[in-house]
Order: C-alpha cells, then structure tokens, then sequence
C-alpha cells in the first residue's frame, strides 16, 4: 500500500508546490557531479574515444549511484521511523515531477506577453530555452513555449511517472530510484547530450541512453493523448506523417502528438547563437497558436498524468492485498 500513497502524496505536492525557489532539489546535486565531472574530462581526456569513455563512465556513476544512493535513504529513513520513509519517499519522487513548473514557466512568459509587454516576455522566454529570443514575434514566441511545454511533458512529467509506476510493482525497489535514475539521465541529456563542441564525443552516450529510456513511455504518452482526444487514428497518422522526420525520437512525437489535437503547427525555423536551425513542420496549422492552446496543452498533461494514476494505484492495491 505504501508505494500508492507516496504517488499520491508526491503529485499532490507537484501540483499545490513544485519546486519551491531556493530549495535544495536532486537535480542541483546531479548537475554539480556532471559540470565537475564535464571540466575534469574536457582537461584530460583530447581525443573522441577517451571522451566517449568519460562520457559512459559519467552517465553509469550518475544514473546508477542516484538510483542506489536514494534506496539508501530511504532505508535509513525506515528504520528510524516508516513516517519519515514515506516523507523523504513522496518529496524525493515530486522533485521528479516537473508538472507545476511547466505551468508557472508558461505563465511567466504568457503574462507579461498579453499584457503587450513583447521585451519582458522575450526576457523571461530566454530562461527556458536555448533558442534566441530576442527578436522573436509575439506567434513565435507563443510557438517556442507551446513546443517547451509539449517536448517537456514527456521528459519531465510522464517518463518520470512511469518508471515511478514500473518501480512501485517491484516491491524489492520502489518507485523512487527508478524515476530518479530517469531524471539522471534527463539531467544528464539536458547537459551534455549535444552534438556540437565540446560535448560531441562526451555527451553522445547520455543522449542515445535518454532516448532509449524515454522512447516507452513517450509512445504511451501519445496514445494516451489520442485516446483522450478522442480522435486516435487521426492522431497516429499525423505523428506518423511528420514526427518521424524529427531528427530526435522522442521530442517529435510529443510535440507532434499536441498539434495534432490542436489542430496547430509547430517547428520551423529557430535560431541558436545567430546560426539558423531549421526544425520539421510539425501538425497542420489549421489554428493559431494562442495562450488558450498552450493551457489546453498543461491541462492534457495534467489529465494524462492523472489517468495513468488512476490506473496504478487500484492496480498496486490489489497487489498489495493480494501479497
């Protein structure tokens, strides 16, 4: 029964809190062991196949050593008390949530953008992405945070939930060094995973190992949504017809999965560091992109992570019932 009430109680606290400003958080911890690791490697490690070890060795000591160091304590957290273990539990697995955050990003960026304030809302747009803002339109900025809350749906919110759900069934486990293991590597992703200088050799195993972890769940992500939708295989034949060009496995999908709902188009041309990038037209563009749409994207989020809850938890009381 334990681990349905800690995914009660962490999405309870995802959606009422978050990540509250100045508090210590997983993420930051991951994110120093990588930028010390990153600099040592980058120092002494000149060709592409000892980067590419590094690059392994970072994303195994990651991955693995915050799935076991969180088992751990927890442990310890039990044998003091079975409270404090379901505590350190439930706020462990909502700091891998990252559900609220997407919604209080948007808003930061949609507020000042309806009140006509077009160079506030490209200043605040700048702190979530890595796209150049500051000549950006006010459609194409609401299409760089139409694509951010959408990319991000299936990395930071469903993908967390399922490996939390696949470890709640393994008794001997649990849901939180799975779902943190999977942040890891998210982390690890969001880091190091480009393919341009200096991270082309070192970062190329955190990028194919993300996307390998992410690739179940983002396709079960889309057809939850298409089933919500009610218009599935219209759905699936635009995913089928456009995500696939997507250079990444994942992100296309997610992102091609809302449009399509939406009856929006997203992609085109981006620019990073005064280079321009161009990125596959995604959906039709039968309807502009409007803050409407984006909050009718957060409350599809919303929904599909409640109904994979929904699911899990009678499933893992029966479990519990039955053991």
């Amino acid at each position: 029964m334990t681990p349905a009430v800690v995914l009660i109680i962490a999405a309870t606290l995802d959606y009422l809190i978050g990540d509250p400003w100045g508090w210590p958080h997983p993420v930051q911890v991951m994110g120093w062991v990588i930028s010390r690791f990153t600099k040592l490697a980058l120092v002494y490690c000149q060709n592409s196949l000892t980067q590419r070890i590094a690059g392994i060795v970072l994303g195994i000591i990651l991955i693995i050593g915050s799935g076991v160091i969180s088992h751990l304590l927890i442990h310890s957290a039990k044998l003091l008390h079975p409270l404090l273990g379901i505590t350190l539990e439930s706020i462990l697995l909502a700091s891998c949530f990252a559900g609220r955050s997407l919604r209080v990003a948007a808003q930061t960026v949609l507020q000042p953008l309806t009140a006509g304030q077009l160079l506030d809302a490209r200043s605040a747009l700048s702190h979530y992405v890595g796209r150049d803002t500051d000549n950006l339109t006010e459609p194409e900025i609401l299409r760089a945070v139409l694509e951010t809350v959408t990319e991000n749906a299936t990395d930071g919110v469903m993908a967390p939930l399922f490996y939390a759900i696949v470890g709640a069934f393994i008794p001997v486990i649990g849901p939180i060094p799975l779902a943190l293991a999977y942040k890891a590597s998210s982390t690890l992703d969001s880091m190091v995973g480009y393919r341009e200088k200096p991270y082309t050799y070192l970062g190329w195993f955190s990028a194919r190992l993300e996307d390998c972890l992410t690739w179940i769940p983002c396709r079960l992500t889309v057809i939850t949504l298409a089933l919500l939708s009610g218009q599935p295989l219209h759905v699936w034949q635009i995913c089928r017809r456009d995500a696939v060009v997507d250079p990444s496995p994942n992100s296309g999908w997610s992102e091609c999965a809302y449009a399509a709902i939406l009856g929006v188009q997203v992609g085109g041309t981006n620019w990073y560091r005064g280079v321009a990038k161009q990125k596959p037209l995604l959906g039709n563009a039968f309807r502009p992109i409007t803050p409407t749409a984006i909050d009718q994207a957060l409350q599809m989020t919303q929904h599909c992570f409640l109904l994979w809850l929904g699911v899990a938890i009678p499933l893992l009381l029966l479990a519990a019932n039955k053991s």
